[in-house]
């Protein structure tokens, strides 16, 4: 029998088995394939017996160190993707006055000012727009604090926890279930499991968590304009949206409620693909990379392998879905509450083709590749590492 050696995840063992294959070891290929159908009852207890508790604990602590990390960038790719839809950044051209105004730094570009001081030619219109990433990290910096490149953070962790929460303990608990029915009934499937198994815990936990996500989005691409007056946080960000649309009809306001799900069709369309994408690219990856150590997998090879394979699939993926994720932005960012009911991925996507053609389907996919790439990477080596920790400490109880 080819037993998972203690302490090793079963994606750890199956890629000890494609290098043994791979070296033309027949014996254990067949031995392998006799034990196939026992594969989920063999799993090491890393993949199998620890509960959904301790999955979510680890997966949590995982997403709360990745938004923290990369919510920079995620500021960068909102804003410019806010900015192609028409979200106006005024005053952004103070910053050349004070650049240029050594002797009064204090005074700010408003129209009066420029006009007293001269500086109208100092502010040239391309001022007060984002350029790119690094642009709008500088003028972010500037202008809102170095704290405003991490807008959002609130609510990056309070959707980050309960998402990743249930996204990859569900990823497990199917891929699970799955590889262990196409392993008995239909062996030509189970490649696919991966992909399968995370649309749909990627769906499961978008709907859950969306108006967390809603939220998120509208706190980092509108800035506060009144100095001194404290950013909406989540609480504020969701209530402007659901009073404009109150009534004195109860079941008019329940279903005006619908409008903190707006944009989750566009949600689905990025996220659905983005995992399935990701998944079926990061599976093979880590398997081959532990299949080279052979049965001598240990925390820092489960970390490098989980880390490299996330990265590079999380950034494919982020490639791919990067039209879907501006059709989402903007549907999330819709001010007029009728017209978020109304609009659709489709139209949206047509609507950013006829603005921008295919640059503009492409807005800000600089900042979410350079996001997406080292969020996976550490969500996923971090999930691993802490399910193998904890396997290693129930094994030795």
């Amino acid at each position: 029998m080819v037993a998972s050696k203690p302490g090793v995840p079963s994606w750890i063992s199956a890629a000890a088995v494609t290098k043994l294959d791979f070296e033309g070891k027949e014996n254990m290929l067949k031995e392998a394939a006799t034990s196939s159908s026992s594969s989920y009852s063999t799993r090491g207890l890393a993949d199998v017996d620890l509960g959904f508790g301790e999955r979510a604990l680890a997966a949590a602590g995982a997403a709360a160190l990745s938004a923290v990390i990369v919510n920079p960038l995620d500021v960068a790719k909102t804003r410019l993707q806010a900015q192609a839809a028409g979200v106006p950044y005024q005053g952004l051209c103070h910053m050349t006055c004070f650049d240029t105004n050594t002797m009064l730094p204090d005074l700010r570009c408003s129209s009066s000012t420029r006009a007293i001081l001269g500086f109208e030619s100092g502010c040239p219109p391309e001022c007060s727009r984002y350029k790119g990433t690094f642009d709008v990290l500088y003028k972010v910096t500037r202008q809102e604090g170095f704290a405003g490149l991490w807008r959002g953070t609130n609510a990056s962790l309070a959707l980050a926890v309960p998402t990743v929460g249930i996204y990859l303990p569900c990823y497990d608990i199917f891929r699970n279930i799955m590889e262990d029915f196409t392993t008995r009934n239909a062996p030509t499937l189970t490649p696919y499991v991966p992909l399968v198994a995370g649309s749909v815990a990627r769906s499961l936990a978008c709907v859950s968590c969306y108006p967390i996500e809603l939220a998120r989005t509208r706190m980092q691409a509108f800035k506060e304009t009144q100095a001194g007056v404290k950013p909406a946080g989540v609480r504020k960000t969701l209530l402007g949206l659901i009073n404009p649309v109150k009534s004195t009809n109860l079941l008019q306001n329940l279903q005006n409620y619908r409008i903190l799900w707006t944009g989750l069709g566009a949600q689905l369309a990025r996220d659905i693909p983005f995992s399935a994408i990701c998944w079926s690219t990061l599976e093979p990856i880590r398997r081959r990379l532990l299949g080279m150590m052979g049965d001598k997998a240990s925390a820092s090879s489960v970390l490098g392998a989980n880390f490299c394979a996330g990265f590079v699939a999380g950034s494919l993926a982020a490639a791919a879905t990067c039209p879907l994720d501006v059709a989402r932005t903007r549907r999330q960012i819709e001010k007029d509450p009728a017209k978020a009911l109304r609009m659709t991925t489709t139209k949206t996507l047509l609507e950013i083709w006829r603005d921008g053609g295919m640059k503009g389907l492409f807005t800000g996919i600089s900042p979410r590749v350079g996001r997406a790439g080292p969020s996976v990477g550490i969500v996923v080596s971090f999930y691993e590492v802490v399910k193998y920790a904890l396997h290693h400490r129930l094994g030795t109880q």
